[in-house]
């Protein structure tokens, strides 16, 4: 199949002049890869892989989903023209950046954290209003939250937001860390299963200390964040020749630990704030593409866990859907471009992981959802449980299955219970592995940003993540509302040079 696609994008020479250009431009495929092409009049053209199996997209594309215009997400930004008419996707996760200071100084870092001559650090009160304003959006305020920075343990105050946000009601509440207070203080990680956080997101390159310097720390967070009682996702930055070799091992540690690790979400390189300063040559060389993470995988898992195992993030709309239809608990709807990323279940059992499309057959599952959602009239939710019952069987293979799976108990658990109860039983024995490109200047492209599931709170409003980090709106953004280096240590007696963890080596 070879197909051309028209879209829109930004000149990356431009952007790094200062300004922000919108250029046409043709996604087509070549020797089974996906590449985006564009024209600049005044910087000439450029040429980018954006996916490199082709295949594989294909298929994704068939679970497109697109969302409803919504209102209370911008698409004008500062002095920027408009990119797009209006944004497709609800919220499905807040980003509600606290600080821009850091503890280290990693090479790679987007946010370019504590390595400007800006501190952004609201205080109580306008946090207050940022999360207000993520909760009251329309048609419905967001539910998860990403608290992250910067080093948000900096803060004094973070248990505060956190119950903060939880008053608001944010029904789920994710920290992102680098793990290096909660490794140096036991204390810490209780007082946050205390005040009720749901899930620590900790930063975790590789397995070894060739790939990620903090992996005794990360061990001994991890050991706190155990014994705490809390769930943990690893957060894996990818980089080409230095850790993306070690995909399918971290998936593994993983599973080693899986009283505490629920989760691994890779996020490849996006060359924006520090890593912005890449050469054409660096870009290309470290640059992670699909293939590069799968055939890690595929390498450390023959035969157990393969590409084909993954479907695009989505998916998971359709059993968002099915949990409204039975519980009547309202659900975002994950309506990302299936360009974004993608996503495998892990049933793990005695140390095994089955990706769950094994025994679930997931296209059947898909069918028969789009079927029922289409239906019309009274008692809609009494027909399509009576439906759904009368099909459960066709969803699984029961002799594939591990012992003990019980799908038709998820989904009565979900329709009876709630959703909580029964997401807490699937994750049980469940490992999320997931992945998500998140875009840059070179790659960006419109028909994956304006459907963008993941936004930041900001003081001009809701914006997609990927606008914040790929148009350098984070940097506007931290100099127009927070402090010079010099007036924040006026302000508050400290000096930002004490936040470095010098001993500590940096990824």
């Amino acid at each position: 199949m070879n197909q051309k696609k028209h879209t829109s994008s930004i000149c990356p020479v431009c952007f790094q002049e200062g300004s922000i250009n919108k250029i046409d431009a043709i996604i087509k495929e070549e020797d089974g890869q996906l590449w985006m092409e564009k024209h600049c009049p005044h910087h000439g053209s450029f040429k980018e892989m954006i996916f490199g199996d082709a295949e594989l997209y294909y298929r994704w594309m068939r679970y497109n989903i697109t969302g409803d215009p919504v209102a209370d997400i911008q698409t004008t930004y500062f002095d920027i023209p408009s990119l797009y008419e209006s944004h497709l996707s609800r919220t499905v996760l807040t980003n509600l950046i606290v600080t821009n200071r850091c503890n280290l100084r990693c090479s790679f870092c987007s946010m370019n954290a504590g390595a400007t001559n800006h501190v952004y650090e609201p205080p109580l009160e306008k946090i207050h209003t940022l999360l207000e304003q993520a909760r009251t959006m329309k048609p419905y305020g967001s539910q998860a939250l990403q608290i992250t920075g910067g080093e948000p343990t900096l803060r004094d105050d973070l248990f505060e937001i956190i119950h903060m946000a939880e008053e608001l009601g944010f029904s789920h509440i994710q920290l992102h860390t680098n793990g290096v207070k909660l490794a140096q203080n036991p204390e810490y990680s209780t007082k946050l299963y205390e005040n009720k956080l749901s899930t620590v997101y900790l930063s975790f390159d590789g397995v070894s200390q060739q790939t990620n310097p903090l992996i005794e720390y990360n061990k001994k967070a991890l050991e706190h964040l155990q014994k705490a009682g809390m769930q943990v996702v690893l957060i894996p930055t990818l980089i080409r020749g230095k850790n993306v070799h070690e995909a399918g091992e971290i998936i593994r540690f993983a599973i080693d630990h899986c009283d505490v690790v629920k989760g691994v979400h890779f996020q490849p390189i996006s060359f924006c704030g520090k890593a912005g300063n890449a050469t054409d040559e660096e870009r290309k060389q470290n640059r992670v593409d699909v293939a590069d993470f799968m055939q890690s995988i595929e390498h450390t898992f023959p035969g157990e866990i393969s590409r084909k195992d993954f479907y695009p993030t989505s998916i998971t709309s359709f059993i968002s859907a099915l949990i409204e239809t039975m519980s009547g608990d309202v659900q975002p709807g994950f309506t990302a471009h299936p360009g974004c990323g993608g996503t495998t279940f892990l049933y793990v059992k005695d140390g095994k992981p089955v990706p769950m499309n094994r025994f679930l057959n997931v296209d059947v599952f898909v069918e028969f959802t789009e079927k029922q959602f289409k239906k019309k009239g009274p008692l809609k939710k009494l027909r399509f449980a009576a439906d759904l019952v009368q099909h459960m069987d066709s969803f699984t293979n029961k002799e594939t299955a591990p012992p003990g799976f019980d799908f038709s108990q998820f989904a009565q658990d979900a329709a009876l219970i709630g959703r909580d109860y029964a997401m807490r039983m699937f994750h049980h024995h469940s490992l999320v592995i997931g992945f998500m490109f998140y875009q840059d200047p070179w790659n960006l492209r419109m028909d994956r940003l304006q459907r963008c599931v993941v936004h930041c709170t900001t003081f001009e409003g809701m914006m997609p993540y990927c606008s914040y980090l790929a148009l350098g709106l984070h940097e506007k953004l931290h100099k127009k509302h927070g402090l010079s280096q010099k007036e924040w240590e006026q302000h508050t007696g400290q000096c930002l040079a004490d936040d470095i963890e010098s001993e500590i080596p940096c990824p």
